[in-house]
This record gives structure tokens, sequence and C-alpha cells, in this order.
């Protein structure tokens, strides 16, 4: 299969219609529908149910789709990380989550600093879920992520922490002083709903909470009684007197991970992940 099959493709999964995906794709339909009809008969399978009405995946591709956009990142990642390889001097980029695990963060940097061999690392600061796009497409070498939040599937990683969650409350809050508390009444709190984070089509979900879009916007509206999260207990450290936390011990816990390329060759993203895990 050719890249630009895949891309033909995943343009027409993506919006079930072969008009759209042709304005997407800035070429007239007709070609666009002979070249997924090769593509069918090539692989011996069909891929799109059509009707006069609409199009819809069948099983068949909605494995090629899930396939077909990890091949086209890696392919995009390619692309990135040779050209940084010859624009300047060796180095790695390190995506994470602004204003999470600032801590083994800056341990991490000093300790690798130290190693010999040791090369530039820059830091890129992103918001929920980026670091992980940053890492698919090439942008990044490897980068923390935190899972249930951050999906890991397709990556190496190396587990580096595990904590449990607390809610965040406006000080002075009547169950400010409570000894824990449980998610079903985290979800009752309709005087502090759960903030809304965007969704990788930067999109938000419906529901009451407010939208955000990094923690220092939400720790405010928090501070201003407009909300309330749960975040990982290590981020206590970030907050301020206006603030109270509660233990919430039946929230799943957060793990830190570690995370780079299965294909990566590079000593230096090597050693850093090495240095990682002895911390």
């Amino acid at each position: 299969m050719e890249t630009r099959e895949l891309r033909y493709f995943v343009a027409v999964a993506e919006e079930l219609h072969f008009g759209r995906a042709a304005q997407r794709l800035a070429m007239a339909q007709p070609p666009l529908s002979r070249a997924i009809q090769q593509l069918e008969r090539r692989l011996g399978v069909v891929l799109l149910h059509r009707t006069a009405r609409a199009v819809a995946l069948t099983e068949a591709g909605s494995v090629l789709l899930r396939e077909a956009r990890v091949a086209l990142d890696a392919v995009e990642a390619a692309e990135r990380r040779t050209r940084r390889a010859a624009t300047g001097p060796p180095g790695v980029v390190l995506a994470t989550k602004a204003g999470a695990s600032s801590e083994l963060l800056s341990k991490l940097l000093d300790a690798y600093a130290a190693e010999p061999g040791a090369v530039a690392v820059e830091v890129m600061l992103c918001g929920p879920g980026e670091q992980e796009g940053l890492l698919r497409d090439g942008r990044a070498d490897v980068a923390l992520l935190h899972r249930p939040f951050d999906t890991t599937a397709g990556l190496d990683t190396e587990d580096l922490h595990t904590e449990q969650q607390v809610l965040v409350l406006p000080a002075g809050h009547p169950l400010a002083n409570r000894p824990y508390l449980s998610t079903a009444e985290v979800t009752t709190l309709t005087d502090l709903p759960l903030p809304r984070w965007p969704r990788r089509d930067g999109g938000y979900p419906d529901g009451p909470g407010p939208q955000v879009r990094d923690h220092t916007q939400l720790f405010q509206l928090i501070a201003l009684g407009r909300a309330c999260a749960l975040v990982p207990e290590s981020l206590r450290a970030q907050l301020r007197d206006d603030h109270a936390t509660v233990p919430v011990p039946d929230a799943p816990t957060v793990t830190t991970v570690i995370a780079w390329p299965p294909h990566s060759r590079s000593k230096a993203v090597a050693d850093l992940v090495r240095t990682a895990t002895r911390l």
C-alpha cells in the first residue's frame, strides 16, 4: 500500500462522505472513488459499505483506519526526525504536560545532565493530552504520560510513579474537613461541577462544568467556587491557601510513565529512559 492510498482512505473513513473527503483532499471525487475501489480489490476485502444515502465502515475498514493512522503518523514522524537531525546539534525533545510531574521532571533533568555523554534536552510544556501527539508525530523524542488519561498503545513505556487522586475544593467549603470522599459523592456536587477538558479534536464534552485548558485556569476557577477537580496527589504542591484537598481513595490511581517510539534507536533517548527508571 502507498501512503497516498492510506491518506485517501483515512479521509473517506473519517468523513464517511466521498464528496467531503474529496474536498478535504483538494481533488475531484471520481478519482478518489476509483482509488478506494482499487485498494479494496488489491486487499481482497470490502472496506466501506456504500448506499445512495450513506457510507459506513466495515469491520475490515475499521481495522485499516486504525492501522493507517499509526502508519501515517510514523511516516510523518520519520520525516520530522530526519529534518531535525540534519539541522542542529544532537539533542532530545521531551514533551510533558505543564504543571504535571514537576518534581520528577526537575530531578530527571538534573540526573541526566550529570551522565557522561548527556546531550541537550529541550522541554516542551503542553496542554492535557498534547504530549502524546507530539511524540507520535515526531515533534518529541520522549514524553512523560499519565495513565489512565493518556493512551500509550503502540509506544514503549516504563512506569515511574503511581499515586492516588485527591479532590481540590475551595477553602472553607463544607466538605473540606472530611477525612475522605467517594467518587460517587464527588459526582453529586452540583454546586461545584467537575471541569470539562478538551477532547483530541479540540471540542469539549457536554456537561455542566466549566471548560478548562490548563491547571492554572482550573485552580483559579476552584478558588472562585465555580468548580472542583480530581487531580494527582502530587499537584498539592501547586495549590494556594484558598484551596483545600480531600483524599478520594476509590478514584483510579494515576501512573506517570516515560514513553518513546518503539522503533527509536537513539542512545540519548535510551540514556534518558534509564535515568528516569533509576529515579
